[in-house]
């Protein structure tokens, strides 16, 4: 009521917001390239809690990560505005700062070189990659992937260890790609496979 807005209209955008598929739908940096107060909204918090710790003597360093980048152009307005941002808290020229992107989307694997040129960092979403490149769905796969290691169709459940000879081998593009472009780029991983022994030794490897 306080704002203005009834039961009966609130409902009806809560169907219209409905997805059929939302893992593949309205998130990461589509919500914020659509709706860039959201983003603006994080970003300042981010830089002005940031220059706080400052002040008070400390050196912070904000990563900002962009998720679910498909396309440059989507990493592109996403950092346009975190520097827009950085100017008008005062964090410009006061505060070193970060922008990289997540690697989620087989798509920026495969355009690595284009997105190294512009992030300072890239991050494996290894989980949401997985999703992606093998077509499983990581909420419904736990019905038929038991058997299919259990079958040797897989060794390992490949949402708990990478798929190497799938996965992997994007990834591995991906990072040959990413330092070709920018040999100086932080390439790093995020999710449960980080904390997988064979995981962690096959991303050292590449």
């Amino acid at each position: 009521k306080e704002m203005g807005v009834s039961s009966d209209k609130l409902k009806a955008k809560v169907v219209e917001l409905h997805e059929f598929n939302p893992m593949l739908g309205f998130r990461g940096c589509r919500l914020g390239v659509v709706y860039p107060e959201i983003n603006e909204m994080q970003v300042k918090a981010i830089f002005e809690a940031a220059l706080e710790v400052q002040a008070a003597g400390k050196k912070p360093l904000p990563e900002i990560e962009v998720p679910l980048v498909g396309k440059l152009e989507e990493f592109l307005k996403i950092k346009a505005l975190v520097h827009k941002v950085a100017r008008e808290t005062g964090a410009e020229g006061k505060l070193h700062y970060a922008v990289g992107t997540m690697i989620e989307v087989p798509r920026a694997a495969l355009t690595a070189d284009e997105i190294a040129k512009e992030a300072d960092f890239l991050s494996f979403g290894t989980n949401d990659l997985t999703q992606m490149t093998c077509g499983f769905s990581r909420d419904d796969a736990g019905k038929f992937l038991k058997h299919y290691v259990e079958m040797g169709i897989y060794e390992r459940d490949p949402f708990q260890s990478i798929d190497q000879t799938g996965v992997g081998i994007l990834m591995q593009l991906c990072v040959e790609k990413a330092r070709k472009a920018n040999p100086k780029i932080e390439i790093g991983i995020c999710g449960e496979h980080g904390g997988e022994p064979k995981s962690v030794e096959f991303c050292h490897r590449i």
